[in-house]
């Protein structure tokens, strides 16, 4: 059962900034001063939110963006001295359990079921970019400055690797991985990283709005049952991803998308998801 989203209240958090419009969820990282570094706290409001409208149809995108010009600079290092801290005072491991909490996170916003688009501006740095690599629609500024540090600091990009892979491919991954370069938004591009570049904020924002009204033209569970069917490619016998595939297509036809879609599509108007 989908339920509304005025049943469901969205967590209260403090290093993120939450504003449902229309059929979108805005959530902006929110802590400046360290250029929207995430602790360990924004990754766990991060996975209460995509926990709590995993199940909500009528937020059909979900906007992933930074407060101050910057995206996200990576991991709080505030958190690894943390770890550092009270390492070898417990039985269980600070910084496995620090880092893989990070994972997890990557992992809920991957296979979140609305479309996933981020915003990149500013520093787009390890853990950022590895956001960037697990959203549907990536926008950059020109700008913007992407990397994975992790390796000039000693320390592999552990969590995010797999997902910077999958994005690119092995061979551009191995070499932005181990060698820990920079580049800006244009490259991102040219890599496969992000789908547009736009010089001007006011390009940037309006490519947005382009593409929430592209959301809006699709009918919200044919997005789902789509985004989990492209998920699953690679990850299951492809007899059986195409059994499941056609038994998803059946009932749609059948279900009240595809009948609205059909008739919509006979009368010469827009479905009424496009209209809501």
């Amino acid at each position: 059962m989908v339920a509304s989203y005025s049943e469901i209240p969205l967590p209260v958090t403090e290093t993120l900034l939450l504003d449902h419009q229309d059929h979108v969820l805005f959530i902006t990282l929110n802590r400046p001063k360290s250029r929207n570094a995430m602790s360990l706290q924004m990754v766990q409001e991060l996975m209460s939110v995509f926990e709590t409208i995993d199940n909500n149809l009528n937020i059909r995108a979900v906007v992933l963006r930074g407060t101050d010009g910057h995206f996200c600079a990576g991991g709080d290092i505030k958190d690894m001295a943390g770890a550092r801290a009270s390492a070898g005072k417990a039985d269980s491991d600070p910084f496995f359990k620090l880092n893989r909490e990070f994972g997890k996170m990557l992992t809920l916003a991957n296979q979140l079921p609305q479309v996933l688009i981020v915003v990149t501006e500013g520093a787009v740095l390890g853990g950022g970019f590895g956001l960037v690599c697990i959203s549907d629609i990536a926008l950059s500024s020109s700008t913007a400055k992407f990397g994975l540090p992790e390796t000039g600091l000693g320390i592999p990009p552990a969590q995010i690797a797999p997902f910077v892979v999958s994005r690119i491919g092995l061979t551009q991954a191995r070499r932005l991985a181990l060698l820990g370069v920079r580049f800006d938004g244009i490259e991102a591009k040219q890599l496969g990283i992000v789908h547009e570049v736009h010089e001007q904020t006011d390009q940037l924002n309006q490519a947005l709005e382009t593409v929430l009204q592209q959301v809006k033209r699709c009918a919200p569970q044919a997005n789902r049952i789509t985004k989990a069917l492209v998920l699953s490619v690679g990850n299951e016998p492809l007899e059986a991803l195409l059994d499941n595939a056609a038994k998803s297509f059946s009932d749609a036809v059948q279900g009240a998308e595809g009948q609205e879609g059909t008739m919509a599509f006979i009368q010469k108007r827009a479905p009424k998801w496009y209209a809501e």
